[in-house]
């Protein structure tokens, strides 16, 4: 996590102050649970609400020390509130608070990166429209296939992010879950009632059965889903970055006044920031296999996990964070130029067209195989004489005998592409 790929509102939910502040929240939700089942004394929670504060500084000082974060936390609390916190944390282990907090830390993430998914699907759908009906070629392979628009490789992405987006309601919740269950989960020293109010307290569901951690499958699924989103965004920024290529220059990033495209050639306007949208993409995916390693874990319990989620904890969530706002400024700032776009349809002079004629051949007759011999054959004279597949296949007698001349210019026509393109949007933005 560095500060220049890093947005203030996800770096304040992993700040050592936030953490911190959950632990305060998860133990005085614990302490109001004991209280109401005479565990112990009345006003516990309420001095402890009252009169602690989270002193990040002094907590490392006797975590310095005493080599345990969370009796750190705890000397650091009692330190503020007096005797009475003696009874917090009774019955509980360092993972009930460690485990319930890190949830909630990505729920609060989560729901985050939700509303930057909302904001991409908002730009997506008011471009995908603006650029319903502009011609574009379609790639495969990376050449030329058939023609399409613009606006319906817009709608594509648009349906994928609306996908991406049920996953992560899916994840959140799966990851919702909170454990006040004691060593190895037992409950041996502690109501069960406690973990209930605690989870409704916090706004949790109870984990059915902990054995002193939360499993972890919960949280490889939570990074595999964020992963998955990450993979989308890359998606959107390798197109961005084709079609800015020179040679085809579809579209270009926004570039500002006084942008500096290179520090030796004055005339660059490079994609950098999709190209960086590629790099965070890698970093978001590299925290998936860790959190999958991290789902075996000894008997009940070890701490293998533990550093490996406070890395990818903050890091993952707060890279995709940035990676979706600037993928949202980009869509929604970026320069279309339709006349190249259709310059490029053209480029090929028509070859585009031969799926076309080689079917209406085979409805006169011929086999499939012979169509496809007869329009491959000029197909590649026309590559490579740089010759219009319309006129060459004009001159034909043997093919004219079989398309007729209103059939064949209504072939070469853009218009047959896209007379599903209504069904398409219909189904796309229902």
């Amino acid at each position: 996590m560095i500060e220049r790929y890093s947005r203030k509102e996800l770096r304040d939910i992993w700040s050592e102050e936030n953490k911190y502040k959950i632990w305060l929240d998860v133990e005085i939700a614990a302490a109001e649970a004991m209280e109401k089942l005479g565990q112990i004394p009345k006003g516990v929670s309420s001095v402890v609400k009252k009169k602690a504060k989270i002193n990040v500084k002094r907590i490392h000082q006797i975590e310095s020390k005493v080599k345990h974060d969370v009796i750190a936390f705890l000397t650091s609390v009692t330190e503020k509130t007096g005797i009475k916190a003696r009874y917090l944390h009774q019955g509980m282990t360092s993972s009930d608070v460690l485990d319930t907090s890190l949830n909630i830390q990505l729920v609060q993430s989560g729901k985050i990166l939700l509303n930057d998914i909302d904001k991409i699907l908002k730009v997506l759908k008011k471009q995908a429209k603006k650029y319903k009906y502009t011609p574009c070629i379609g790639r495969s392979h990376g050449i030329h296939a058939e023609p399409i628009t613009f606006g319906l490789k817009l709608a594509s992405f648009y349906e994928e992010f609306k996908r991406n987006k049920k996953r992560l309601v899916y994840a959140i919740e799966e990851i919702s879950t909170c454990a006040i269950s004691g060593a190895v989960g037992t409950f041996a020293n502690i109501n069960p009632n406690v973990e209930k109010h605690v989870a409704k307290k916090l706004g949790l569901k109870v984990e059915p059965i902990s054995t002193q951690v939360i499993p972890r499958d919960r949280h490889a699924f939570y990074f595999s889903i964020l992963a998955i989103i990450a993979g989308s965004v890359e998606r959107v920024a390798i197109e961005i970055r084709h079609l800015q290529r020179t040679e085809v220059y579809e579209l270009q990033e926004y570039f500002s006044k006084n942008q500096k495209g290179s520090s030796a050639m004055p005339h660059k306007k490079n994609p950098i920031l999709s190209e960086n949208l590629t790099g965070l993409a890698r970093m978001v995916r590299s925290a998936v296999i860790p959190a999958l390693e991290n789902i075996a874990l000894w008997h009940e319990r070890d701490i293998s996990h533990s550093s490996v989620e406070r890395n990818i904890g903050p890091d993952a969530n707060i890279t995709l964070d940035f990676a979706l706002v600037r993928l949202e400024n980009i869509l929604d700032k970026m320069i279309i130029y339709p006349k190249k776009m259709i310059e490029n349809l053209n480029l090929t002079k028509g070859l585009i067209f031969s799926q076309e004629v080689m079917l209406e051949l085979t409805k006169s007759g011929l086999s499939r195989e012979q169509s496809y011999k007869i329009v491959q054959s000029y197909a590649k004279r026309c590559f490579s004489e740089n010759l219009d597949l319309f006129n060459v296949i004009s001159k034909d007698k043997s093919i004219m005998d079989k398309i007729s001349q209103k059939k064949l210019k209504a072939i070469f026509n853009y218009s047959s592409h896209f007379k599903n393109i209504n069904l398409i949007f219909r189904r796309v933005f229902k």
